[in-house]
């Protein structure tokens, strides 16, 4: 699968979209936990999904480095190996 910087971005920003009860805008300054209300249970089922449509494995020492949309953004295209 060719993954673009477009298309990581894309899909997880639209699948947080899909997950979220409101709009809200998005940004990769967001942060994931105190802007969007997500526990970490919420947090860990979004990694799982991410990851079953990426075909990738988030390890969680890299989960906990994870603050923001564009920390996870960012953590998915290294493990995708997109530039």
């Amino acid at each position: 699968m060719n993954t673009s910087v477009t298309d990581i971005h894309e899909t997880v920003f639209g699948m947080l979209r899909a997950k979220l009860e409101k709009p809200i805008a998005l940004t990769d300054d967001t942060h994931i936990v105190n802007e969007l209300g997500l526990d970490s249970v919420a947090v860990m089922d979004f990694v799982m999904e991410i990851e079953d449509r990426l075909d990738i494995s988030v390890p969680l020492d890299r989960i906990a480095e994870v603050e923001t949309l564009g920390d996870l953004v960012a953590t998915v295209r290294a493990l995708k190996g997109v530039q």
